[in-house]
């Protein structure tokens, strides 16, 4: 296993650079366009569904970026919104083709499942993540050895060669925290995912020790959720708020769950899960503590 370690994500050469974050950027800036257009107009989604011969969902899915759209729908869509000017149309059409450009997951098709694409497009795109984890060390800060566990865990009718994709996958999305700006990346831990031998005692050991490195990084800040707590606010599992660069655009929040995830997107949900991050470091224990704690669990695994 010790040879396996030596995997490594592509730099930003290879499959990733700062623009190729794929369509996400202009799916939800085109999605959040249209639906200010459509409810300053007042019209409602089954309506605009009707113009486009679409159902209410997918203008739904549509203004939160979660997917592609046609050109033609776009155009309808705007006809429909009163816009005729012909510059902000134009703008317009250009995010709808930008929105319809590979995904950089796309190499990694065969293990990302749907639920999951949206997601991977806005993490590339972030400019600041924070993530609560209660059974394992969030993916941005595994070592390849403790990924490979956490998949084989996951995945266990998995081939190696499907495992070693997905690690692959997983290694490829850690480039955001050392690419030029770096992703910012705020991670509170639960004690009990430190505790957790995930691929055994040398793998964990080896994770902790990465995880020490990781804090040192000035875009990573790790605070570890103690048992000693109790109850606290995050108690329902993983939550995951990314914030996309420029300010106009909504934040995206990950709740993610066996097999899938939900996406909340309604701004007193998102505004709700923001209020749940900020108590949980509140609730944790100070980001200076952290590698003397990190230290201490080393010596007791």
């Amino acid at each position: 296993m010790g040879g396996k370690e030596e995997l490594r994500a592509p730099d930003h050469s290879g499959v990733l650079d700062e623009r190729s974050a794929g369509p996400m950027v202009p799916r939800l800036a085109l999605g959040a366009r249209l639906r200010g257009l459509r409810e300053e107009r007042g019209i409602s989604r089954e309506a605009a569904g009707e113009v486009i011969r679409a159902s209410r969902s997918k203008i739904s899915r549509l203004e939160a970026g979660r997917h592609g759209v046609k050109l033609r729908d776009v155009a309808d869509l705007l006809t429909l919104y009163g816009v005729t000017e012909a510059a902000e149309r134009a703008t317009l059409l250009a995010l709808a083709e930008q929105a319809n450009v590979p995904a950089w997951w796309q190499d990694f098709n065969d293990v990302v499942p749907v639920w999951m694409q949206a997601f991977l497009g806005a993490e590339q795109a972030a400019s600041v993540i924070r993530c609560f984890e209660v059974q394992r060390v969030p993916v941005l800060l595994q070592t390849p050895d403790y990924a490979r566990a956490a998949v084989r865990s996951a995945h266990s009718g998995a081939s190696a060669e499907e495992t070693e994709r997905r690690v692959l996958l997983q290694m490829t999305r850690q480039w955001i925290l050392r690419r030029h700006p770096a992703t910012q990346l705020w991670a509170v831990i639960d004690e009990a995912a430190l505790r957790r031998p995930v691929g055994g005692v040398a793998t964990m050991r080896a994770q902790l020790r990465h995880l020490i490195e990781m804090c040192r990084l000035p875009q990573v800040t790790v605070q570890i959720m103690p048992f000693a707590a109790g109850g606290h606010a995050a108690e329902s599992g993983p939550v995951t708020i990314l914030r996309l660069p420029g300010g106009q655009l909504p934040d995206m929040v990950c709740l993610e769950r066996l097999g899938t995830a939900l996406y909340p997107d309604r701004p007193a949900d998102v505004e709700c899960y923001w209020d749940v991050m900020n108590r949980l470091v509140v609730e944790a224990e100070s980001p200076d503590d952290t590698p003397t704690i990190l230290h201490r669990v080393l010596q007791e695994t």
